[in-house]
């Protein structure tokens, strides 16, 4: 299986561009060689394969990549890096794990539930190298060397529902999802239950830019602006997105109507472009990051995480952010709601 695969990633059309990167990363994309080679010896190899959007979407994907660069500055570890691209199909997805294993990385993070079948797959044909998977607890990714890493995603996004609310002026708010899949349905459930705990007749729109097994809606923010533009001109004036690239087709349409958005994964006030930030009113945050940095921090220590860990409201796995003192005048009621959650006075649906 394991050469065949090999041979895959030589024949297919879809084969990846591996960025190395090393304890310092330039943005070059070139290995830093400034190590010892007995200091190198003894570094973890990690290898990331990211989702759709790839470093540098400002969301989700980053979140990992935060987790990661804090792995190479803390603990030193010699990671490569590896994007998906629009339209890939599955055997794309075993090649770029299988090309990280052969070159020589003994711990793969795949980010994203579209690696699940993938990483089931190789990890069973690789069983000296561990895994994790951001986003899947499937029997598809399950493995005695798979970490599964989940999030309570429909928490944080009751808080934020909650503040899109209390900081709506028109009682119309809206929400677009990147794909139409379960994970994202949780965001939607969520931030549809806060919404409402708030205000019971409160109007929310709701709309995903593609279906599986398209999953372009996590990379194209033009699609995300015109889901957003339609919205505020229906007369909503909060619409939060939990669609990785395509929010800042969001943020756009909320910068041109005048309007406000939430954002999701990363404190998106920090990290998107200057010209939108200050629509965005708060964010949803999902520590990715941690997640990924326990991992790797863990195997240094000897102590390989498997099977699933949820990093919920109560494990400090979700958020809301405060960036830009949008709503600093509700965050008391915020967090009441957060701590009535954590003490399970207030159960959050997982589904619309």
């Amino acid at each position: 299986m394991r050469h065949a695969m090999k041979v895959a990633a030589v024949m297919s059309a879809a084969a990846l561009t591996l960025a190395a990167c090393g304890n310092s990363d330039n943005g070059s994309g070139s290995t830093d060689t400034s190590s010892s080679s007995s200091s190198a010896a003894k570094k973890l190899k990690v290898g990331m394969a990211y989702d759709v959007g790839g470093r540098g979407d400002q969301s989700f994907n980053d979140a990992a990549a935060r987790g990661l660069d804090k792995a190479k500055s803390d603990l030193g570890v010699d990671a490569k890096e590896a994007a998906a691209v629009n339209g890939e199909n599955e055997a794309a997805r075993e090649e770029r794990l299988q090309q990280l294993i052969d070159a020589g990385y003994t711990h793969v993070v795949a980010v994203g539930f579209a690696y699940a079948e993938a990483v089931g797959k190789v990890a069973k044909a690789n069983p000296d190298v561990h895994f994790a998977i951001v986003d899947d607890a499937s029997d598809a990714s399950k493995g005695p060397n798979v970490d599964q890493i989940t999030f309570a995603e429909n928490e944080g996004s009751f808080l934020v529902g909650a503040a899109a609310a209390l900081k709506s002026k028109t009682g119309h708010i809206g929400f677009v999802g990147g794909v139409n899949v379960p994970l994202i349905k949780k965001f939607e459930a969520g931030y549809i239950a806060g919404a409402k705990k708030v205000n019971p007749n409160i109007k929310i729109d709701s709309q995903y830019l593609t279906q599986p097994p398209d999953f372009s809606g996590f990379g194209d923010p033009a699609k995300g602006k015109t889901a957003a533009e339609g919205m505020y001109q229906k007369g909503a004036d909060v619409v939060y997105h939990a669609a990785g690239g395509s929010g800042g087709g969001v943020f756009a349409a909320a910068k041109a109507a005048g309007k406000m958005a939430i954002g999701v994964d990363s404190d998106q006030a920090l990290t998107a472009p200057a010209d939108v930030k200050d629509v965005i009113i708060t964010s949803m945050i999902k520590k990715v990051d941690v997640a990924v940095y326990d991992f790797i921090k863990s195997a240094t220590e000897g102590t390989e995480l498997t099977g699933n860990k949820v990093y919920d409201l109560k494990a400090g796995g979700v958020d809301f952010s405060t960036t830009g003192g949008h709503i600093d005048d509700i965050k008391s009621k915020l967090d009441a709601f957060k701590q009535d959650i954590i003490d399970g006075k207030i159960k959050v649906p997982t589904t619309p």
